[in-house]
């Protein structure tokens, strides 16, 4: 009797334990990012990608938002696992392990004034004063950049406010998050910013896991392949808020634009510079287009490319909270 009671107990303890085990959760965090990372109902368009790739790898994930003096120390102390917005600017560490970056940002210069629009290198702005927050200059790369007279700032609200009341001539600043504050502007129909010819800084957002973390090589694999298929199946579209993006899905060395038929009908594409590139292929008015994951034909590319002016009526809001940027846009 006392050895089955024994087995007894040794298979509801191996029952639990798998229980257990089946529930833990990879516990990931990021710093609070405007329209990028948030944990109190805005948008917040890293958390909606990581969440759902997770989900489609059936792989249970706790995110956190912190500030970026706590987020290095949970990281080593092993209260997380790590990054969910790790930055490429900063060099990798030998006892983290990362994913491929999965949305990519590029950092243009902004402004109130035209002359943004020539600037295309980055010694155009030796000397200048530019407004940038602290989480990119605090960097490894951007360190190095001292010709330029930074302005640190701690949020992109402060970063917007000193172009908003004229404390500095430019900003640099995430593309993605410019044309949220341009759409702000738009929809409020204020002057928008100019923003430079190209790219001042190219980098992206990885996820980062401690080396010990369990599996952590196989859920970064399985994580680049689930970020691959949501990229080309509209749901990146719909997650950014972007109609148009590109990628080189077939590795010809052209990229494809991809859309989703339900931001398309909002927007439809009517030049090649509304797109958002994913990586750094070129598009044309030949790449091939996708909608939702399926490719479309030349008569339907011709089509979306035609646009309509009714469509400019039913723009979506700004992810920026007008409430929050009232101040600025008083004094625009």
């Amino acid at each position: 009797m006392r050895s089955l009671r024994k087995i007894a107990y040794g298979l509801g303890l191996l029952l639990l334990l798998c229980g257990t085990a089946a529930q833990a959760q990879l516990r990931l965090a990021g710093s609070p990012m405007a329209t990028y990372i948030d944990n109190e109902g805005e948008p917040a368009r890293l958390n909606a990608i990581v969440t759902e790739a997770f989900s489609r790898m059936q792989e249970p994930l706790s995110l956190q938002v912190m500030r970026p003096a706590f987020l290095g120390s949970a990281i080593s102390m092993g209260k997380v696992d790590g990054n969910f917005a790790f930055i490429n600017l900063d060099e990798p560490k030998a006892d983290k392990v990362y994913s491929e970056p999965y949305l990519p940002i590029y950092l243009y210069v902004a402004s109130k004034y035209e002359d943004a629009q020539k600037i295309k290198l980055l010694p155009h702005i030796d000397d200048k004063r530019v407004a940038i927050d602290n989480r990119f200059i605090n960097t490894d790369q951007m360190r190095m950049l001292k010709a330029v007279k930074w302005s640190r700032n701690p949020t992109a609200l402060d970063v917007f406010r000193q172009v908003g009341e004229d404390r500095t001539r430019y900003i640099m600043a995430p593309r993605l998050l410019l044309d949220e504050f341009n759409r702000m502007l738009r929809n409020d129909n204020e002057e928008q910013l100019f923003l430079s010819q190209l790219p001042m800084i190219t980098s992206g957002f990885s996820l980062s896991l401690r080396s010990d973390t369990p599996n952590a090589e196989q859920i970064l694999t399985n994580f680049n392949a689930t970020i691959a298929v949501m990229q080309q199946d509209g749901t990146y579209n719909r997650l950014l808020g972007v109609e148009w993006l590109s990628k080189d899905i077939d590795n010809d060395g052209v990229g494809e634009i991809i859309g989703t038929a339900e931001l398309a009908a909002i927007n439809p594409l009517e030049n090649l510079t509304q797109i958002y590139p994913l990586d750094n292929t070129k598009v044309s008015e030949f790449s091939r287009v996708y909608i939702d994951g399926t490719e479309v034909s030349a008569e339907q590319l011709s089509e979306t490319l035609q646009g309509s002016d009714n469509n400019s009526n039913l723009e979506r809001a700004s992810l920026l909270d007008k409430e929050v940027y009232e101040r600025i846009l008083k004094r625009w």
